[in-house]
């Protein structure tokens, strides 16, 4: 077991940090409208209670800019305070001897009492907290722009069979039926939408949790590939290199009908004033289960008391009642935390939280693979590789599965 190389004691987070003034140098890319008007609510928070922040975003929606930021800081001996960092990510930086044990904060703020389980145990080093989570992201959700839909006599597809006729129909209307972004992360996204659906919660577990490889090979697979191949058809040629955020846009304008992202679109939609059932339609994608994304910040080996003292009152505002409500109502995500009353968030936002209930009683409340949340690096991007590489070529989906099943077990 490693040790932390360094700890936030009570001391730091009462006492003896009376005197000190907090300060944090918070890295993140959280760049996008929706989702800087969520992290200006942390920064607004943590300057009425005596802080200065020092923001350094980065931006790119899946992170890997900040990651290589991030890498760089801490070779070079100079890791910032606090990092947006989740799932299997933090493990990996704790391995590396450079996270900061936040246990102090947590155990007074009793973390353990309102996070979900399975939420608190991506959040801990050797049973010990090492970081904050923020929210609860769905990934796999439909959005629709409700116009589009009504004046083409569309409803939102129960199934994937229902999803290809509705996209075929907008295609003759000269309508492009799916908004994507020709990034990696993106048609990450969209593949394990599909898988989820196409797999069911068991063959997804077993496919992008457990690497099993008989899943990894299955018909079933090939099914999943077949279908990202019908995906392919109907974006337009102007995808490759789109950010997220813009895709989210042409559903707000009409150009696009439908977009398969996490539910962070939907802090896009809000924020530009758009109103759920009515400007704009959320439903689930085709299948059961739910896939979940939870940001999170890890606190980084940093010295001197302000900086300690930054971290701290970080941890315990991220955690808080009133950052996990506002926060939250911003982003588009529900709070991590079970006690927040969400009488005040939209009704995407309650089916999320309810599903998410039901997903747990039912055992098919699943990691992201995207989105870094089962998976460690090389053997998630094992898998992004061929499924970008095979959405953007003309590769046969059975070629795909056998990539897929080569490049995890090389990856291992």
């Amino acid at each position: 077991m490693k040790n932390f190389a360094i700890t936030v004691s009570a001391i730091a987070m009462l006492a003896g940090t009376a005197h000190a003034n907090p300060e944090a140098e918070v890295l993140h890319w959280w760049t996008s409208g929706g989702e800087a008007k969520s992290v200006a609510v942390l920064q607004q928070e943590f300057a009425d209670n005596g802080g200065t922040w020092t923001d350094m975003p980065v931006a790119g929606g899946g992170g890997d800019a900040a990651m290589q930021a991030l890498r760089a800081r801490v070779l070079a001996g100079n890791a910032p305070t606090a990092v947006q960092l989740k799932g299997p990510a933090i493990q990996e930086w704790y391995e590396e001897g450079v996270l900061a044990d936040i246990s102090a904060v947590a155990e007074a703020e009793g973390w353990a009492d309102v996070l979900p389980a399975s939420i608190a145990g991506h959040m801990k080093c050797d049973g010990s907290w090492c970081a904050a989570p923020v929210n609860v992201h769905r990934v796999d959700w439909i959005w629709a722009n409700a116009d589009v839909l009504e004046s083409n006599g569309i409803a939102m597809p129960n199934t994937w069979e229902e999803f290809n006729a509705a996209a075929e129909k907008l295609q003759a209307a000269g309508i492009i039926p799916l908004a994507h972004g020709g990034q990696a992360w993106q048609d990450a996204t969209v593949f394990e939408a599909v898988a989820l659906g196409i797999l069911g919660p068991d063959g997804f577990r077993k496919a992008f949790v457990d690497l099993d490889e008989a899943t990894l090979t299955s018909p079933e697979m090939v099914a999943v590939f077949d279908q990202m191949r019908t995906m392919r058809g109907f974006v337009d040629p102007n995808f490759p290199g789109r950010d997220w955020n813009l895709a989210t846009a042409m559903v707000m304008n009409g150009e696009a009908a439908f977009q398969i992202m996490g539910d962070w679109a939907k802090g896009e939609f809000l924020a530009a004033g758009k109103a759920p059932g009515e400007d704009f339609l959320c439903a689930s994608v085709p299948g059961d289960g739910f896939l979940y994304n939870v940001d999170s910040f890890a606190m980084f080996a940093v010295d001197g008391d302000d900086k300690q003292a930054g971290q701290a009152l970080l941890a315990e505002l991220i955690v808080g009642q009133n950052f996990q409500k506002v926060f939250n109502l911003n982003k588009g995500s529900i709070p991590a935390r079970t006690d927040v009353s969400l009488d005040d968030f939209d009704s995407c936002a309650n089916l999320s939280a309810d599903d998410m209930a039901a997903s747990n009683e039912g055992g098919s409340l699943l990691p992201s693979y995207a989105h870094g949340m089962a998976l460690r690096g090389a053997q998630s991007g094992a898998i992004t590789d061929v499924v970008t590489s095979h959405f953007n070529s003309d590769m046969s989906s059975e070629d795909a599965v056998a990539q897929l099943a080569a490049a995890v077990a090389n990856s291992m």
